[in-house]
């Protein structure tokens, strides 16, 4: 009896989504529903709760790591992996529908781009946007993760990406989790190091970004870099 229950609900909570969306759930509701898919005999409803408890919203809980979702009692592997998607997943989309909705042809434009490759990522992320000659993005390429200090590296590295996509031009950026978005001297000498490696292959720096949350700074509007060229 208890099962039929359990399995009506179920279907009741799905139909809701179907039929209204996602609008009207509390956060715990969300978190109930994603674990239906990983989770197919037991009250999810609890486990949601201990979730957003535990990590203190449910983005948060987004962000988690695997390995600390697990240590939620009832969250095992799959539960883990499924729910650490979500804000990967997110982020591909944001990145994939802008890439798709604009040329990165100013500022404003290119930072809602750029904003959109650091949702949910608590590490600081490098990436170098690759360009075409009408400033449409080629490809979005993450190549170091974690604290950037070795700005030696960086000159190398960005020009063979470069290359293997054929890029006439680029746009820089990374993050700073939780941080301000003001640049670093560090910040500013891998800047350009960059733009003299890559100027020796005629490939220009169209602007390096700075993220933190929704704020962003541009070398370009800042006049570390030349006027912007986007």
């Amino acid at each position: 009896m208890s099962e039929c229950l359990h399995i009506g609900h179920r279907e009741r909570v799905k139909k809701r989504f179907i039929e209204q969306g996602l609008d009207g759930f509390e956060d715990h509701q969300v978190l109930e529903l994603l674990l239906f898919f990983s989770i197919p005999r037991k009250d999810t409803n609890e486990i949601a709760h201990r979730l957003i408890s535990t990590f203190g919203s449910i983005s948060n809980v987004f962000e988690a790591h695997p390995k600390e979702l697990q240590k939620v009692e009832g969250v095992g592997e799959n539960s883990a992996i499924l729910i650490s998607l979500i804000s990967q997943i997110a982020r591909r989309y944001l990145a994939d529908k802008a890439k798709k909705a604009f040329q990165l042809k100013n500022v404003e434009v290119a930072a809602e781009y750029i904003k959109s490759l650091f949702v949910g990522r608590k590490n600081e992320v490098f990436y170098v946007i690759c360009l075409d000659t009408q400033l449409n993005v080629i490809h979005s390429v993450p190549l170091f993760e974690g604290t950037v200090k070795e700005a030696v590296v960086y000159p190398r590295k960005v020009v063979e990406c470069v290359i293997r996509y054929n890029a006439s031009s680029v746009i820089l950026a990374h993050n700073h989790p939780g941080g301000s978005v003001k640049p670093s001297m560090d910040d500013i000498r891998t800047t350009q190091k960059i733009v003299n490696a890559l100027s020796t292959i005629s490939v220009a720096v169209n602007d390096h970004f700075i993220v933190a949350g929704d704020k962003y700074y541009s070398f370009a509007q800042n006049g570390i870099l030349p006027e912007p060229q986007i």
